[in-house]
């Protein structure tokens, strides 16, 4: 049986891994264009949703969260300040060592530990499993998804390949 690292923390490398490649075609697509860069990075799927910039920060974080909630590894602070292709490369790559710092053995028997997720409309009182399952890893890929549904709106030539990534 796998632990919860095995169910999370791989896939979430591999999915961070490949949004910084097809982000890397939305920049080059938005140079070839001649548009700036913020054609892209400011771009949004609807006008009540947030754009593509905060898109790559919440896959982050639900990233970083999980490894802080479930795993216990320390939480390290990134401001939201990305605005250019380049800074949210940055970001990515931030999260993916952070992912790959976190020790396995950490998530070892968590599957029952309470996890507690604070919102501004109170407490979410989780299983660990039901976290990462229910919350942590839906909400990471509906990030994913949505930063990749943004590019491809604008006319990026990227599809399901670009998504799921290398083999």
């Amino acid at each position: 049986m796998h632990n919860l690292y095995d169910v999370s923390i791989p896939p979430m490398i591999r999915a961070l891994t490949s949004m910084k490649a097809f982000l890397e075609k939305g920049r080059a697509y938005a140079e070839a264009q001649g548009w700036d860069e913020a054609e892209l990075t400011q771009a949004r799927l609807a006008d009540d949703m947030h754009p593509l910039t905060a898109q790559v920060q919440r896959a982050s974080d639900s990233a970083k969260f999980l490894a802080v909630r479930v795993g216990g590894v320390e939480s390290v602070a990134m401001a939201d300040e990305e605005a250019s292709f380049a800074d949210l490369a940055a970001r990515i790559d931030r999260t993916i060592d952070f992912l790959k710092a976190a020790p396995r053995d950490g998530f070892d028997g968590k599957e029952e530990t309470e996890v507690v997720l604070k919102t501004p409309r109170g407490d979410v009182p989780f299983r660990g499993a039901d976290y990462v399952f229910n919350f942590a890893l839906p909400n990471f890929y509906f990030h994913v998804t949505t930063a990749y549904a943004i590019l491809r709106m604008k006319g990026v030539p990227v599809g399901k390949l670009d998504f799921l990534g290398a083999r």
